[in-house]
């Protein structure tokens, strides 16, 4: 059993739905006080956040890598072939909540940070860890949190990797070199209320909706650019009526999501939404919530090294995306120019019976070390 092995069950074995961590990054923060790690408590409200971090010998830059220690609940334990957290090998997969999203990257985050400092492959700048318990949740006080933090007493960072379970079939085969923004809406859509009988005493809510709607689901907001693919919009949710079948809707809510490209800014997909509403002579209120913005990270030194990494340990030639949801790199873009996200294959997270190739776990940690290597070393 590999030391990254071990560790990743360790860490599932404990349940860390979010927001709690049980005691997962006091797991990692002992352990990296044995290489010199200073570790440090950034909570709030309840969230674990932990930034563990050592300097180097040599002045340069500093690497972060960056994950985090919740997981989503493991749904009806019936569903599962075992204990969600009582991890297990089966057919060269670690079968528990978590194995992909994303302990087995944290553990693989350790053990190459451990084996880069025992050969002297890190001699140069810092190198540190920052773990939350809030990503899987609002997402309000762990990273965003930790961001403002460090913001605030001016910490620099110049290289982040973030653990996310990014290959799409196997291992290195894709790089997340950015992420779409998200913006939700909720649209409520007023009538009058009547009995169906009599329709030309009421105005159907979801009547005067259902124009607008098929206009919104077939209107091309953006075409994207080289790293985004275009913006899509999306229905989430309808309500309307009041559960009897003879009584005209009074109102309708729709629930939206845009999941956007830097191609089209936040006030101009809510202005071309709402002018989409007018058109209609739709009565309506509107709300806006903005859950992410987008971010991408230019070609650099750690987008290259990372690369190279993957192509020396698994021959494959990373793909770069900015496709799947949101993730705490967003945060981490505001005080880190290079942000990246790399992990293992992400077809179980959130799953029952979520799991991780066991063969992936030393490759992983390998990718890592030798990033670790190229960035940090003399």
């Amino acid at each position: 059993m590999t030391k990254v092995l071990r560790l990743a069950e360790a860490l599932i074995r404990r349940p860390s739905i979010t927001p709690d961590d049980c005691g997962c990054q006091a797991l990692v923060a002992a352990r990296l006080a044995q290489r010199g790690f200073a570790g440090e408590r950034l909570d709030a409200n309840g969230v674990s956040n932990l930034l563990a971090m050592r300097s180097l010998a040599l002045p340069g830059p500093t690497l972060v890598f960056a994950g985090h220690t919740d997981v989503v609940p493991a749904g009806p334990r019936s569903q599962w072939t075992g204990d969600p957290f009582e991890p297990v090998e089966r057919d060269g997969r670690l079968y528990g909540r978590g194995a992909a999203d994303m302990k087995a990257s944290i553990a693989a985050f350790v053990v190459a940070i451990e084996e880069a400092l025992d050969a002297g492959a890190a001699r140069r700048g810092r190198i540190a860890l920052l773990l939350t318990s809030d990503e899987e949740g609002p997402a309000i006080d762990g990273t965003a949190h930790v961001v403002e933090r460090l913001a605030a007493r001016g910490e620099r960072l110049d290289y982040c990797i973030v653990g996310e379970p990014t290959s799409e079939q196997h291992l290195g085969d894709t790089i997340r070199n950015g992420r779409r923004g998200s913006l939700s809406g909720r649209l409520v859509v007023h009538g009058v209320q009547g009995h169906v009988a009599y329709p030309h005493l009421a105005r159907n809510a979801l009547h005067e909706l259902a124009p607008a709607l098929a206009e919104l689901a077939a209107v091309e907001w953006d075409r994207g650019d080289a790293d985004f693919p275009p913006t899509t919009w999306q229905a989430s949710n309808l309500h309307a009526g009041t559960g009897a079948g003879n009584v005209v809707p009074g109102e309708a809510t729709l629930d939206f999501n845009f999941r956007f490209s830097p191609a089209s800014p936040v006030e101009t997909l809510q202005r071309r939404f709402a002018e989409r509403l007018d058109a209609h002579g739709l009565r309506y209120t509107l709300e806006w919530s903005v859950a992410a913005l987008p971010f991408r990270c230019a070609p650099g030194a750690l987008s290259s090294s990372l690369a190279e990494a993957i192509r020396a340990e698994t021959g494959r030639e990373p793909q770069r995306s900015t496709g799947g949801g949101t993730s705490d790199g967003r945060f981490l873009a505001r005080i880190c120019p290079q942000v990246v996200e790399f992990g293992p294959v992400n077809r179980s997270i959130h799953c029952i019976d979520e799991s991780v190739g066991v063969d992936e776990l030393e490759p992983l940690k390998n990718i890592y070390r030798r990033t670790i290597a190229a960035l940090l070393g003399e």
